[in-house]
């Protein structure tokens, strides 16, 4: 049968996580008349990752070079699908999202898109407050979060995919890039407000308010700082 999308899940050291992410998917697949397959690449993992990843039926990649966009891009090199969405390793896909997701480029009008994002456990105001705030900047300026980001392949292939330049923020220039190949092809970058994909909030739990609130600051003002891996600990570094 041939593959109508693939959903791509980048992963280091996410057995905490994996699991339930593609129980989700699983579970939301077979309600959808389009065939689909999961693709988990194993971007240099220690831990279990690559064997749950196996355990669930997944097709497992590997990508020895640690860095997100990256990975996302070994997974989509070796997708079958005509559509490409890619998803955080520690994400919640409904189903209803998926589906809406998959109507939107069956359409032919949409090149791709992301989704509004809701954490799995209540927030501080604060960082409730820098959540909303994301949501409507992602709408507003049709910017997708990296935790879901559907589009069509072939658009994929012909901006080169998610830039390895970058070690961060890889999912806003891709949508920058999406957008205006979608805009010659008189084709829209669509931001899906209901359902939102439902994501882990566990940097929260890791680093303070103030912290997270400095690291925005800094890309901010500094948005040079994304091509240097050593300044986007927020991604790549995990408290012992």
């Amino acid at each position: 049968m041939p593959i109508d999308y693939s959903i791509i899940i980048p992963a280091y050291n996410e057995e905490d996580y994996l699991a339930t992410t593609l129980h989700a998917l699983q579970e939301a697949m077979p309600q959808i008349a389009l065939s689909g397959e999961i693709i988990v690449v194993d971007n240099n993992c220690s831990d279990r990752t690559a064997a749950i990843a196996e355990e669930q039926g997944a097709i497992v990649v590997f990508e020895a070079i640690n860095q997100i966009s990256r990975a996302r891009n070994a997974g989509a090199k070796t997708a079958q699908g005509r559509y490409l969405i890619f998803v955080d390793a520690d994400t919640v896909i409904p189903h209803a999202l998926l589906e809406q997701a998959l109507i939107n480029l069956e359409s032919g009008d949409i090149i791709g898109g992301g989704a509004c994002v809701s954490g799995d456990i209540p927030l501080h105001f604060s960082m409730q407050y820098l959540l909303n705030f994301w949501n409507f900047i992602s709408i507003q300026t049709r910017s997708a979060a990296g935790s879901f980001i559907y589009c069509q392949r072939d658009a994929f292939e012909t901006i080169g995919g998610f830039s390895e330049a970058v070690y961060a923020s890889e999912e806003i220039w891709l949508s920058r890039n999406l957008k205006k190949l979608g805009k010659k092809r008189k084709q829209s970058f669509n931001i899906i407000k209901q359902p939102p994909v439902i994501t882990s909030m566990r940097k929260i739990q890791w680093y303070s308010p103030l912290r997270i609130y400095l690291y925005v600051l800094l890309l901010a003002v500094f948005p040079f700082t994304v091509r240097i891996k050593s300044l986007c600990t927020l991604w790549y570094r995990r408290p012992s």
